[in-house]
């Protein structure tokens, strides 16, 4: 008999369910100036020098400054430039967004010297041919963050050097938001997720639908806005998925009910987990010749706990959103991990139906979204399968109440009978489960410690008296 989900468990307390793309960035590339052959061609082709490379990108990189000033100045804003590594865009724009307002237009103009690529002009002299090498170099970066009325909060990231590889971002929740606000449906929000929404089913229907030609329209349109020199070279971006998250929330009317359980939830995942997990989650079979990256990792963020297990490019975490959203959420960053059945065509001009790499061009949102959704599923299965204080957690022991009977030392947590033992409270039993003492042990001092009789949980020292005198912690 299959475990009942944390959704079906926990149905009273539950608002409702949502799942939805989170973050997503794209990345647009100019054809063919994208990889040095292209660009190597286009120079031909257009009778320039491959020397020149440098006198043909520099009226372009002075196109796209100017333009980034007459867009400022347009809009009343000054273009901030950033020079120290530790500084938060995202902090910046929610200062500015306080006194601005979220209404649709232009919100600021970041400037920064990044890391682009680039191509070096090359002679074989062995073969006598002159072409373009790959190449990296610095060069200045504009962020340019608006508010698009159908997207929300976006940024374009815009290079001012050839090839001028764009970089886009934006939220699936705040294009969900301005659907539902368009639905008349009403919803309260926090930063990225929804703590109500009045119809959730309306909402996940909603969030199924995603019109992969409208946006690729609009990626158009931004392009020759923020970077004209596609109109100059008339070419335009082809946008590819760069990073994909799709999360599943589960959103509690009170965090109380999610607080309850949580804490102990994620503390047992951290042991139970197990590589062979991970590849079962992304639908993927562990064999002994995989060469990735797996493991777990538990971090506190300031939006909440999180646990996140990783194989190589795709990783899937659990955290209790602002301990209001308990979140799964499954991110990739190379799309090509996952299979698809799909049309291939072969470079001898036929073409088959076969299980191949799912390709990254912006028409797999729709592909990707189902494979996404089914790990999350899969993982929250796994994790409904963990005994929670809902279902009820088995008695942790006893301990007995008088410990220092004669000479002898502390007994263990031992199950003692029942006329011999008093219950180990819950919060003590969980104080004992604390983190630190998960690769140590626990030792008898800080047994005594956190268990004496006569003395409170809240009075009882974080370390035994052991570790005050010096000696590593536990």
């Amino acid at each position: 008999m299959e475990p009942q989900l944390l959704s079906e468990t926990y149905a009273e307390q539950l608002d409702g369910v949502l799942s939805c793309y989170d973050r997503l960035i794209l990345t647009g590339s100019v054809q063919p100036l994208c990889y040095a052959k292209g660009m190597t061609k286009y120079l031909y082709d257009h009778g320039i020098r491959i020397f020149d490379y440098a006198q043909f990108a520099q009226p372009l990189r002075e196109a796209i400054r100017n333009n980034a000033k007459a867009l400022a100045a347009a809009n009343g804003l000054e273009i901030e430039c950033i020079r120290k590594n530790d500084f938060r865009k995202a902090d910046r724009i929610q200062e500015l967004l306080k006194t601005r307002g979220t209404q649709p237009g232009l919100v600021h103009i970041f400037s920064a010297m990044e890391p682009c690529t680039s191509y070096q002009p090359w002679h074989d002299q062995a073969t006598g041919k002159t072409y373009l090498k790959p190449d990296t170099g610095k060069c200045q970066h504009y962020y340019f963050y608006f508010i698009d009325a159908d997207l929300g909060l976006c940024y374009l990231r815009v290079p001012t050097w050839c090839p001028f590889r764009l970089q886009f971002y934006c939220n699936g929740h705040a294009w969900l938001a301005s659907q539902l606000r368009s639905q008349g449906i009403a919803f309260e929000q926090v930063d990225n997720a929804f703590v109500h929404i009045a119809d959730y089913p309306r909402a996940n229907a909603l969030a199924a639908q995603c019109d992969v030609k409208q946006l690729q329209a609009k990626l158009a349109d931004l392009a020759r806005q923020y970077c004209p020199v596609v109109t100059t070279l008339n070419l335009v971006h082809t946008w590819s998925l760069m990073q994909v998250e799709y999360a599943t929330d589960l959103v509690f009317k009170q965090p109380a009910d999610l607080q309850a359980f949580c804490p102990q939830l994620l503390e047992t995942l951290i042991h139970t987990v197990k590589p062979v997990d991970i590849a079962t989650f992304l639908s993927k079979k562990l064999h002994g010749n995989y060469q990735g990256e797996m493991g777990n990792r538990y971090h506190v963020r300031r939006l909440g706990t999180c646990l996140k297990h990783r194989m190589g490019p795709v990783s899937i975490k659990m955290y209790d959103k602002f301990q209001h959203v308990l979140r799964i959420e499954t991110t990739t960053s190379d799309v090509t991990f996952f299979q698809q059945y799909r049309t291939v065509h072969h470079r001898n001009g036929k073409a088959t139906t076969q299980w191949a790499k799912m390709p990254k061009a912006l028409f797999s949102l729709k592909p990707l979204r189902d494979l996404l959704a089914a790990a999350n599923q899969r993982y929250l299965k796994f994790i409904s399968a963990v005994a929670t204080p809902h279902v009820g957690v088995p008695s942790p022991g006893c301990v007995d109440p008088d410990p220092g009977r004669g000479s002898a030392p502390l007994q263990g947590l031992q199950s003692l009978e029942r006329g011999r033992c008093q219950p180990v409270p819950r919060a003590a039993a969980r104080r004992v489960r604390d983190q630190r003492f998960h690769q140590q042990g626990l030792a008898g001092a800080a047994a005594r410690a956190h268990l004496r009789p006569d003395q409170s949980l809240t009075d009882a020292p974080p370390y035994s008296q052991a570790d005050q005198e010096g000696r590593p912690p536990l």
